[in-house]
């Protein structure tokens, strides 16, 4: 763990220059998916800064824990974390979108960028990745901890309900799922999509440790990690409650955010709410 002393006013303000960049790094490099990075800002800043096992400067170590961004369309808020933490000099930033540059609308495969474990995009694949990882530390002995960030959209793939049964089945209680969930989906609502609910329920009887909190409050994240870390007998699932477009007025529960890049206008108005509440 990073800093277990920080506080959570700290976190907060971690988060909001995390949307700050996010929000000015997609104007500049014409990168969408805004709304689907600012949902999960609180998660990644707390997996980030006090919850995963991990050395910026031994990104390779063998004993770290994994953390796998099943949802990869959020690649441009996690880019910014991990910048904002070491693992990589934050000017590399400066170009995304560019021919040439490693930082897109999605993770590129290991070895690229410091930190990325794996590349994701098709959805319903980082969760069968994680539980991979997790079987191969079971198999191997090793204690380290395998955390996979979903959407809830991408519940609707198989492969996330065959996952669910193969790590229950294989009892790997060092798998710990997260879904991010917005509500919405890249083309509507997700209950007038394809319904989960009773996702809690569902996920309990597919023999998982089953949560579920406000994703925003640091404090419910703590307790459920925490919760999660206890369990001993069998996988668990945070169901975290989430706002798209969280942090912008304007984006937030807007689904047009979805693929929408901010214009000059849009840009000068996000940044000048998010430099609000900097104060």
């Amino acid at each position: 763990m990073f800093e277990e002393t920080i506080n959570f006013y700290k976190l907060n303000e971690i988060s909001n220059l995390l949307r700050y960049k996010t929000v000015k790094t997609s104007h500049e490099a014409s990168i969408p998916h805004l709304g689907s990075c600012l949902s999960c800002v609180e998660i990644l800043v707390y997996l980030y800064w006090i919850e995963l096992n991990l050395d910026p400067l031994n990104c390779n170590d063998q004993d770290r824990d994994r953390f796998i961004l099943s949802k990869g369309h959020g690649a441009p808020i996690l880019f910014q974390v991990l910048a904002e933490r070491g693992f990589y000099d934050k000017n590399l930033l400066k170009t995304a979108g560019k021919n040439g540059s490693l930082f897109h609308e999605h993770p590129p495969k290991p070895g690229y960028i410091p930190g990325i474990e794996a590349a994701t995009g098709s959805l319903g694949h980082g969760l069968p990745i994680a539980l991979g990882i997790a079987m191969a530390g079971k198999i191997k002995k090793k204690s380290f901890r395998t955390f996979a960030l979903l959407s809830d959209g991408e519940c609707n793939e198989g492969t996330i309900w065959e996952s669910a049964m193969f790590a229950s089945s294989k009892s790997l209680s060092r798998v710990t799922a997260i879904i991010d969930f917005n509500k919405w989906q890249a083309t509507g609502r997700t209950k007038e999509i394809m319904s989960l609910e009773p996702l809690l329920e569902k996920w309990k009887s597919f023999g998982w440790h089953a949560q579920e909190i406000n994703g925003h409050n640091f404090a419910e994240i703590k307790d459920s990690l925490d919760e999660a870390n206890s369990v001993n007998d069998k996988p668990s699932v945070i169901i975290a409650n989430t706002i798209k477009g969280k942090g912008v007025s304007f984006m937030e529960d807007n689904n047009n955010w979805h693929y929408k890049i901010p214009n000059e206008e849009e840009l000068s108005m996000a940044l000048s709410e998010l430099t609000k509440n900097k104060k």
